[in-house]
């Protein structure tokens, strides 16, 4: 697949942006290093005069860029969501450096999958919820002294790494053709039925069950399931709450 090819399959996504002007110097940061998608969840402002004019250039990419209400929506067709954020002692993930990052996503995106860079809010990053979201994380090793890092240069960091691997990129193999990659909005779905299924047989035994579905949200997703394992997944729970009713006694055989 071509550099081109590559790229438009990788998406960058700000969320809750809080100066607008931070919006166009990520564009004019992807612009050149030849990225193009842009996805804004819920940005306080925008449009505004400061994000085109610190966009210098970049104005077709603002203009091409989704707004999203939530992150969910944003990265729903994705089958790789990558959080870009500091060291989180919240939400256990696998963590990667950037370059690692820029290698996964070109290998997703040489797969036929989606690609998702996420970017959190200026002053305050991902929530917690937003981190539940992504399959990994991604932290940019900065001067620990000094760490904080602006929005559109954590930007043009990921858009580089990006573009370097582009570059060197060897030309691919043949590869035998492989079941589609289980989309975001998919795995969602799955994650909704477990957590039905799990309350249905009683298996948080009057537990929160917060603690148990973040464990088996991050097993699944390091298991990087492809659509027709999410389908099967899924007829095994619907079994599994049928009986649930028949054991209740809401339904019968």
């Amino acid at each position: 697949m071509d550099e081109p090819s590559l790229a438009a399959r990788i998406r960058v996504v700000l969320v809750g942006t809080q100066h607008p002007g931070n919006i166009g110097s990520a564009a004019r940061a992807m612009k050149t290093m030849g990225l193009s998608r842009l996805a804004l969840v819920a940005p306080e402002r925008y449009p505004h005069a400061d994000a085109d004019a610190l966009a210098a250039g970049a104005g077709d990419v603002l203009a091409a860029a989704t707004l999203h209400a939530d992150l969910a929506a944003a990265v729903a067709d994705c089958t790789l969501v990558l959080g870009c954020t500091a060291r989180s002692r919240r939400v256990p993930l696998p963590e990667h450096g950037p370059r690692e990052a820029a290698a996964m996503a070109l290998d997703e995106a040489a797969g036929g999958g989606e690609v998702a860079l996420v970017f959190g809010r200026e002053r305050t990053g991902l929530e917690n919820d937003e981190l539940q979201l992504c399959h990994a994380a991604v932290h940019i090793p900065a001067n620990p002294d000094y760490s904080s890092l602006n929005l559109a240069a954590a930007v043009q960091v990921l858009a580089w790494e990006l573009r370097s691997a582009m570059l060197g990129r060897a030309p691919a193999a043949q590869v035998e053709p492989r079941d589609p990659p289980a989309s975001h909005a998919q795995l969602e779905g799955l994650f909704a039925q477990l957590a039905e299924t799990l309350d249905a047989i009683d298996f948080h035994k009057g537990r929160a069950p917060e603690s148990a579905m973040r464990k088996l949200r991050r097993l699944f997703l390091r298991s990087r399931l492809d659509a027709r394992e999410v389908r099967l997944l899924r007829g095994v729970l619907a079994d599994a709450q049928r009986m649930a009713r028949l054991a209740g006694g809401g339904e019968h055989p």
